[in-house]
């Protein structure tokens, strides 16, 4: 088996506004299990960037450890990529966002990667509000290491093994409104015309920006009794809207009663548009949101869709009045202002 992509493509494959073709995006041959629903997810990304008009250079993909930490080697083969330890990407992507606040960080973990050791790791760069955006391939178990139980488990999860799992599971979504981010979604890796939205609608927040994919393991959490299995998700899925995301700036207006729509100005002039289908649900109104999300747990149900976004957020470069410039741009006399410049510093730490 080869992971190496066939470089021959349809001559007529359309372009986008950059003349790219799809393939241009894409990475090389998954080595993951046939069926995985991280491919899925990962299929999604290229589709996303191609249409957003990215060029790929600009973005910098990271990743952590386990299944879904392996995936930034098949998508965006031609941007800049990291893959660190176990549970730390967030630091990874705040240290290179401090050094160049240029490039578009793009995140993906795992329910065992930030639900686990990554957590508190994951919980701070919620709350520093990171320009990134953070996916979580999350499918209840540690594929690597033959399917144990992850965080997220639901507690009556049955393994492929026959145990059930007696803990109550930590709930990613739910955390993320809790903590204050500013966009959190939740979506289903078989759900392709929902995640690629939110997927471009994400990249173009100015802040954190988390989703929280639901990627069944095929091979050891896919079985009757799992609740993160493709049919137990098929059966149990609700959604809060339906909607696309128009990155032209352009005049839209909409009304906003039960079962309409809505269109949401982001901050350079693009739209969510929304097609509201829970009824007691507002996307931007916090407590809204996880009163939807608590009201489907308790109804067995996972809801997905746009759960929560503040249109009006700020960033962690804006919050700590960083340079505009790449730090890696700087000149010397820029870096080294001078002992006058020193002393004025010092005044004001006095």
């Amino acid at each position: 088996m080869t992971y190496i992509r066939p470089k021959f493509r349809h001559p007529d494959l359309p372009k986008n506004k950059l003349g790219y073709s799809i393939d241009y995006y894409e990475g090389s041959l998954s080595t993951l299990c046939a069926g995985c629903g991280h491919d899925s997810i990962s299929a999604a990304i290229v589709q996303a960037a191609y249409e957003l008009n990215i060029e790929p250079h600009k973005l910098a993909k990271m990743s952590g450890i386990g299944c879904s930490s392996k995936t930034p080697a098949y998508f965006l083969s031609n941007s800049h990529g990291f893959n660190s330890v176990h549970g730390r990407m967030p630091s990874v992507a705040t240290g290179a966002s401090m050094a160049n606040r240029d490039l578009i960080y793009f995140g993906v973990s795992g329910d065992g990667d930030s639900a686990s050791i990554g957590m508190g790791q994951f919980v701070h760069v919620i709350r520093r509000n990171l320009n990134m955006v953070y996916i979580v391939m999350n499918n209840g178990c540690y594929g690597l290491t033959k399917g144990q139980d992850s965080a997220t488990a639901d507690t009556g999860s049955k393994s492929k093994a026959g145990s059930v799992n007696m803990f109550e599971s930590i709930d990613l979504a739910s955390m993320a409104l809790d903590l204050g981010a500013d966009f959190v979604a939740q979506s289903f890796s078989g759900d392709k015309s929902q995640l690629v939205p939110l997927i471009r609608a994400a990249m173009m927040h100015p802040g954190f920006a988390f989703i929280n994919v639901i990627s069944p393991c095929v091979t050891f959490n896919n079985n009757v009794g799992s609740t993160k299995s493709y049919d137990y998700v098929r059966q149990h899925v609700d959604a809060t809207s339906t909607f696309d995301f128009v990155p032209e700036m352009q005049e839209i207006t909409a009304s906003y009663t039960e079962g309409s729509s809505k269109a949401i100005r982001m901050h350079d002039g693009s739209f969510l548009n929304l097609h509201k289908l829970a009824n007691d649900w507002d996307p931007m109104d916090r407590l809204s949101a996880i009163n939807a999300v608590q009201k489907a747990k308790s109804n067995q149900e996972i809801l997905t869709g746009l759960l929560y976004i503040n249109p009006e957020t700020t960033s962690l470069h804006s919050l700590i009045k960083t340079t505009s410039k790449p730090l890696n741009s700087l000149s010397r006399e820029e870096l080294c202002p001078g002992s006058e410049a020193l002393k004025e510093i010092n005044r004001h730490l006095r």
